[in-house]
């Protein structure tokens, strides 16, 4: 992480799962809403390249667009978003001077786990460890 890194302890983590979770709530909306579609849009990717343009191709790129900015409106507040289709974000802080990632994922009521830097979802550890 570089000097700019901006360390979480665990309250100001869970304050800022309080803005991010409507966020991320509706990147998860928009998420289920592009998978629905997808035998849709994959109609529309293939007849937009013929005729030039498609409605539900146009739709799509505003999915996408919105998304991005989602993710950017959840990076400003210093997260980490790890994974859009589980909904996790990684808060980075320090544990005994180490870096390391307080861990929430969409649906969870607020942080509740942590896990070092390379150890990824698979290595979170229950938050009271911490």
């Amino acid at each position: 992480m570089s000097s700019e890194t901006r360390y979480f302890d665990l309250q100001e983590a869970n304050r800022a799962v309080v803005v991010i979770r409507p966020l991320m709530s509706e990147v998860q909306e928009i998420r289920d809403l592009i998978l629905h579609e997808q035998p849709e849009v994959w109609s529309a990717v293939r007849s937009a390249a013929g005729n030039g343009g498609n409605p539900a191709l146009s739709q799509l790129v505003e999915h996408f667009e919105r998304v991005r900015h989602l993710i950017q409106e959840i990076q400003r507040t210093g997260a980490i978003v790890k994974d859009i289709d589980q909904g996790l974000v990684d808060f980075p802080a320090l544990r005994q001077e180490a870096e390391v990632y307080l861990c929430w994922k969409h649906g969870e009521p607020g942080v509740l786990f942590w896990h070092e830097l390379e150890a990824g979802f698979a290595g979170r550890q229950p938050i009271d460890g911490f």
